[in-house]
């Protein structure tokens, strides 16, 4: 799949904004402050439904504007579409694909990108909560229908803790510890799907992220993947998490509800006096390694970085393998000036066989020649030429 075409309305700096996209690699070169990320960016939330900058969309909607838009046409196996979003600053935000009304969460079923950014270094470096965000967007792309049990899960995880909270409040009562086991029913059908999906995922990703690290890094240094679960005794929100025992030889070999529910059980009383779920998979974690050995805290700079990159190209990786509307638009934001000339020159071999390549950069002397052939400048929210 390609963007033949680009427009924005009101979209960051952008008060309009149209930009036509060629196969292969298109350059957004401009200095700093221009504009040139909000183009990727746009495209990033048209397929996630998020911004890998902020956690607002009201950051998105240029400012005294009460909407901004999102509007791309596509093309795929001989057929145009065209997807849009409009992300309102109050109200729920609304989405259409070719002229007609769809869920704003259905759009990743109409388009599939991949982006890499300096602010990805925060998924190995970064607390659990990044790592999470990244399985489970890479999630919904993948599997589209996850964006509904995602959604229905954050809605039972909240009323669980509402619930517990009340219960403390009231001296736990017994009528409203029965009505917490409904709640748990719900919490440990939709948690379980999230967790396997996860589990299966990360199993996924293994031999792609060892082949996307030894192609930007020209190097074997072992880069693995291990998943941390809260049902498993491994608590990513507790400062020793790697360091705790993994519980599930203890669980023998029941399958992921009936873990989930004794490790609900075995820590009842402790969520109670809290008033928080203490286990599921909004505290699991994921344990990046090199050598063996944690990113984390042990990697360097450039190994931290490096890993983050390979990750995002595995991630590409697996959408084409999987896709049915093939590759998935690969977008690389900054990159090239955090590396030296041999990884970049690696890094465009990777990235050379994508249908579509879009790439930011500040100085047009950091990027490989042959990734410069369609190139769009930038100045102030204006696209000068491309």
């Amino acid at each position: 799949m390609i963007v033949t075409h680009l427009n924005l309305s009101d979209f960051r700096n952008y008060a309009t904004a149209d930009v036509t996209l060629q196969p292969g690699a298109n350059l957004f070169i401009g200095r700093n402050g221009q504009g040139k990320t909000n183009l990727v960016e746009s495209l990033g939330y048209l397929s996630t439904l998020g911004s890998h900058r902020v956690s607002s969309d009201k950051a998105l909607i240029r400012a005294g504007e009460d909407a901004a838009i999102v509007r791309a046409k596509l093309h795929h196996a001989g057929r145009d579409m065209l997807v849009e979003v409009q992300i309102n600053i109050a109200g729920p935000n609304k989405a259409q694909v070719n002229r007609g009304v769809i869920k704003p969460r259905e759009l990743p079923r109409y388009f599939s990108s991949v982006l890499f950014a300096p602010e990805d270094l925060g998924i190995v470096r970064g607390d659990p909560g990044a790592r999470r965000r990244f399985l489970d967007e890479l999630l919904v792309l993948r599997t589209p229908r996850l964006a509904g049990v995602l959604s229905d899960y954050e809605r039972t995880l909240k009323q669980r803790n509402t619930l517990m909270k009340s219960a403390r409040a009231s001296g736990l009562r017994g009528g409203q510890l029965n009505t917490l086991e409904v709640w748990d029913d719900k919490l440990i059908a939709l948690g379980s799907e999230i967790i396997d999906e996860r589990r299966a995922l990360v199993d996924a990703l293994r031999e792609p992220l060892a082949t996307a690290y030894a192609q930007v890094v020209d190097d074997d240094h072992s880069p693995g993947l291990e998943p941390l679960l809260s049902i498993a005794g491994r608590d990513a929100d507790d400062d020793d998490a790697q360091k705790q025992a993994d519980a599930a030889t203890a669980s023998g070999n029941l399958t992921t509800p009936e873990r989930f529910r004794a490790a609900l059980d075995s820590r009842r009383q402790q969520e109670l006096e809290r008033g928080l779920t203490l286990v599921g998979p909004h505290r699991d974690d994921v344990l990046f390694s090199l050598n063996n050995l944690p990113v984390k805290g042990y990697a360097s700079h450039g190994e931290s970085w490096s890993f983050a990159l390979a990750l995002k190209l595995a991630s590409a990786q697996l959408l084409r393998r999987d896709s049915y509307s093939g590759d998935p638009v690969l977008m690389l934001d900054d990159v090239f000036a955090e590396l030296d000339k041999g990884r970049r020159a690696r890094l465009a071999e990777a990235v050379a066989d994508f249908e579509q390549v879009l790439i930011t950069a500040a100085v047009i002397e950091d990027i490989p020649e042959q990734l410069t052939a369609h190139t769009v400048h930038i100045t102030g929210g204006t696209i000068v030429d491309g």
